[in-house]
């Protein structure tokens, strides 16, 4: 809570001068205003940093701005500059086009993006110096992954291109259409193994491939071929004469969801080479300033739910590979090279962020704790940096719990924020305070860690009506960061409880890995409910009105509570799995889940998927249930909450169903949809408030 404090003999003051008529009011004390909760409205006019790429040189910072639109309920994405010595802040591309993708060339002098702003998604490059800009492709998909060559002539990037037509589609033949007749639209040939991406639907056969194009404009050339599975991000070798790449290129890739290899395409020739043959995957590719070893992550191939990534190096001449650091029980992400004998790299800790320096002998020293505040409906451990290479000097998104991401610098050990984007909005209104806590499980006595709000009106010895809310996963993690569900919860006179139950990552591997085979279980179930009754105990929560949401992972737990308990005064699960043979079967990442999560296919051990299914525990279920489920989702399709309706309808159990429009599995993509989750969760929750007379 960030109150405003308001004395007795403040008021005291203000009142006796108005009374005396004090001849010296202009220097009396006046009351201030009682801020304003966070409103529903409110959403519309948040704003957070995001790709923020420093310069070489450390000078300037350009970073993606995001805003939403309350007229298009969209997010507005401009590039804003950031002079990292004046404080001077610049719009660059502010408009109704789209920007993205900020890439630095290696003198500094220009930079790279990509926009709509000449109709299709194009890459621009912005002259710094000279204040102008120009596309330099005219492709035909959006180019992404973009990576300047040494000597800043040419942009690698990546691009999806389509496949021919497979000989069975080829050899359909449709009678023809005759001139201004209405046919419906043409059936969709479907053969491939992963044919839908939740966000896109049903995809076309298309791979992403490498492509080049001179940096002041020109053609580009596509550089490799083939239906594999490429991604990046891309590395140019140190003569500038290859391309390096993540990729699996085996025959069976689709069926082979934990192994990727690194490879190298010559500019030439376009041959391959394939640079490492560890048994999993191999990524992030990044190349020390003096070419000498190639640093990349590595995650091994055994099928389970959850791994760390470790870092290692490949001598750039010899391909001599060399672990930097195995033993380290977090996950490495996003290595950067500081200079020829230190890298960056990113971990989360116990739901934070890190920014640590790693040696070649695997020493790490701490930089950044505070790194996140990219994602802005609930507090998920997300965020980025990028290295300065002539300084060394870390860019990155600052967050914490009372505000979403903006631009920061590590220099020296002293960090600067450069940006205050929510002033006008955050920092006006009356959040609720962010609480830590630590409890142990009463499944095992494993701690549980996590945070609590208050709400913003909270007293000490009152008790709330108090809800948990589970993040998905659930191989992530919630962390100390603004939310704006959960501040809206709290506005609305909830305590909110959102915790990191076994599972998450943060923790270890032990940790994350305790629900392998216990998914969705009493053991998460015994985690949660462990934290009410803390609260409880501390006088905070109210027994009598008690709450639980969640979405994803976290909306599977709670349809699964449901069935173990009648607890709760009522349940809001949003884009739940409510029948394990059914989603594995239906949803995009089925091969995936069922390779790293079952120990069977779906019709060889049916009691293992049944158990974790909240289907199962239907019979039990007293608790008003409400669903609210993107209508286009395809992580966990509609057909699983109309299953759970359906059940709950058949048992007479007050239920109610939100479907909502043209959503995929992120269904609060849309800042409206962040309103309406929270305003529907909350109308359902009053419904079923006890003795309350203060709502």
């Amino acid at each position: 809570m960030k109150p405003s404090v308001l004395t007795l003999s403040l008021a005291s003051s203000v009142l006796l001068a108005s009374i005396m008529g004090s001849a010296n009011a202009e220097s009396t004390s006046y009351l201030q205003p009682v801020k304003p909760t966070l409103s529903g409205a409110d959403v519309f006019n948040l704003e957070y940093a995001n790709d923020v790429q420093i310069s070489p040189d450390g000078r300037y910072i350009a970073y993606v701005r995001n805003s939403f639109d309350i007229m298009t309920d969209g997010t507005r994405r401009g590039i804003w500059l950031v002079d990292s010595e004046t404080g001077q802040h610049t719009p660059l591309f502010a408009d109704q086009h789209s920007y993205g993708n900020p890439t630095w060339s290696p003198d500094g002098k220009r930079l790279a993006f990509t926009s709509n702003r000449s109709g299709r998604n194009q890459i621009h490059v912005y002259w710094v110096a000279e204040q102008r800009v120009a596309a330099v492709t005219e492709v035909q998909s959006g180019p992404s992954q973009m990576a300047w060559s040494p000597d800043g002539k040419h942009l690698a990037f990546m691009m999806s291109v389509e496949e021919p037509k497979s000989d069975f589609a080829k050899s359909v033949k449709m009678p023809s259409k005759p001139a201004k007749a209405k046919w419906g639209a043409a059936p969709i040939v479907v053969e491939r193994t992963l044919y839908q991406r939740d966000g896109a639907g049903v995809i076309k056969s298309s791979y992403n491939q490498v492509f080049v194009v001179p940096s002041d404009g020109g053609t580009a050339r596509q550089l490799t071929a083939g239906p594999f599975r490429h991604g990046g991000p891309l590395v140019w070798a140190p003569d500038a004469s290859e391309i390096v790449f993540s990729a699996n290129r085996n025959e069976n890739w689709e069926y082979q969801s934990r192994e990727g290899d690194l490879w190298a395409v010559k500019l030439q020739d376009n041959s391959l080479r394939q640079l490492t043959d560890l048994p999993g995957s191999e990524s992030s590719a990044t190349l020390s300033p003096n070419g000498k070893y190639l640093a990349f992550l590595h995650s091994g191939n055994a099928p389970v739910p959850y791994q760390n990534a470790t870092l290692h190096r490949m001598a750039w001449e010899s391909g001599e590979i060399t672990a930097i650091r195995t033993d380290f029980d977090r996950s490495f992400d996003n290595p950067q090279w500081i200079d020829n004998r230190r890298l960056a790299v990113q971990y989360a800790d116990r739901g934070r962020i890190t920014v640590a320096e790693i040696n070649l002998s695997g020493k790490l020293t701490t930089r950044v704790t505070d790194v996140g505040g990219i994602y802005a409906s609930r507090p998920y451990t997300m965020g980025m940096y990028s290295v300065a290479p002539e300084t060394g000097a870390i860019a990155y998104t600052y967050g914490t719990e009372y505000d979403l991401a903006n631009v920061a610098v590590n220099d020296a050990g002293k960090r600067r924020v450069l940006t205050d984007l929510n002033g006008d909005v955050l920092a006006q209104r009356d959040l609720g305070e962010v609480r830590e806590i630590t409890y142990k499980s009463s499944f095992d006595d494993t701690e549980i860690h996590g945070w609590y709000i208050l709400p913003p009106d909270y007293e000490e010895g009152k008790r709330y009506p108090t809800m948990v809310e589970i993040h998905g996963g659930p191989h992530l993690s919630y962390g100390p960061y603004f939310a704006a569900e959960h501040q809206r919860y709290a506005a609305e006179g909830f305590v909110v409880l959102y915790v990191n139950y076994r599972g998450s990552t943060s923790y270890g591997e032990d940790f994350a890995m305790l629900l392998d085979g216990h998914y969705a279980s009493e053991r998460d179930f015994a985690d949660h409910m462990s934290g009410l009754d803390a609260l409880i105990e501390q006088g905070i929560a109210d027994p009598d009105n008690l709450f639980i949401a969640g979405g994803s992972a976290g909306g599977i737990a709670t349809a699964y509570a449901v069935g173990l308990t009648d607890r709760f005064n009522a349940a809001a699960a949003t884009n739940p799995v409510i029948n394990w043979v059914s989603k594995t079967l239906t949803a995009d990442s089925s091969i995936g889940q069922i390779q790293n999560q079952f120990p069977a296919m779906p019709w060889e051990d049916l009691e293992h998927y049944w158990q974790r299914s909240p289907l199962s525990l239907v019979g039990n279920v007293t608790t008003p249930t409400l669903l609210f489920t993107g209508e286009k989702d395809r992580r966990t399709p509609m057909a699983e909450t109309e299953q759970f309706y359906q059940a709950l309808q058949l048992r007479q159990v007050p239920t109610v169903m939100v479907r909502v429009p043209d959503a995929y599995h992120g269904v609060t993509a849309k800042p409206s949809r962040i309103e309406a989750k929270v305003a529907h969760t909350v109308a359902w929750f009053k419904r079923y408030l006890k003795n309350q007379d203060a709502e």
